[in-house]
Parts: structure tokens; sequence; C-alpha cells
């Protein structure tokens, strides 16, 4: 009943900036916190940034100053401004939604979902 498909991910040399979105749909009543994680190969799935529904913002150590978390509610979507892109943050990202929704039978619900994740590539 919920989609968050992301989009934005792809190769880029150190220094340089991407921007990524995504986007959720589907029978949705209100959505509270976004966030973005990613996964680099051998490594666990790390927080990067996350936004609550009030735009309160928390960002890992490793991108403070660089990252910029932000949403637009009324397109249900989260975004994520890399700048001054480094090799360690090539990883697959995921973005992260805690989603209140109505099932098929109208029932309303409360969930946590995962986009499918994109891939962002830093070149030195």
């Amino acid at each position: 009943q919920v989609q968050l498909v992301e989009s934005g991910g792809g190769s880029v040399q150190a220094g340089g900036s991407l921007r990524l979105s995504c986007a959720a749909s589907g029978r949705i009543l209100s959505i509270k916190d976004m966030g973005w994680y990613r996964q680099a190969p051998g490594k666990q799935r790390e927080l990067v940034a996350t936004v609550t529904s009030d735009d309160s913002t928390n960002y890992a150590d490793s991108v403070k100053g660089r990252f910029t978390i932000s949403r637009d509610n009324a397109k249900m979507t989260v975004y994520l401004q890399m700048n001054s892109l480094k090799p360690e943050d090539t990883a697959v990202y995921y973005c992260n939604a805690d989603v209140s929704y109505r099932d098929s039978l109208w029932i309303s619900r409360r969930g946590n979902y995962w986009g499918q994740g994109t891939q962002v590539t830093v070149s030195s």
C-alpha cells in the first residue's frame, strides 16, 4: 500500500554534488520521520540524515556541513542535497519513512518503509 521511490543517484568526482529524491505514494494519511541511510560494500547500513514532520533534522557526523536533508510534505518527498562529495561517500543510499496509511480494508495502520536504493559513486 506504500511505496518509496528514489532517484538522483549516479557517479561524480570528488568535490562534486548530487541531489537524491524519494517520493512516497499510496493511501497515505501522514508521514512522520523521513530519512536517508547508506550501505557501502562490506559494511552495515548506517544513518545519514533524518528529518521529522516539523522539520527537525539530524545528521551523521561524517556528513555534517556537507549534506542537507529536506522534505516537501505536499509532495510526500524527501531530498538529500550532497555537496563536497568524498570517495568514502560511495554507497547505496536508501530512503526510509514512518508512514500512517489505510490498508485495503480502509483500516488505518502505521508502518516503516524502505526505498529500493540508489547507487552513489564518488571517484577520486
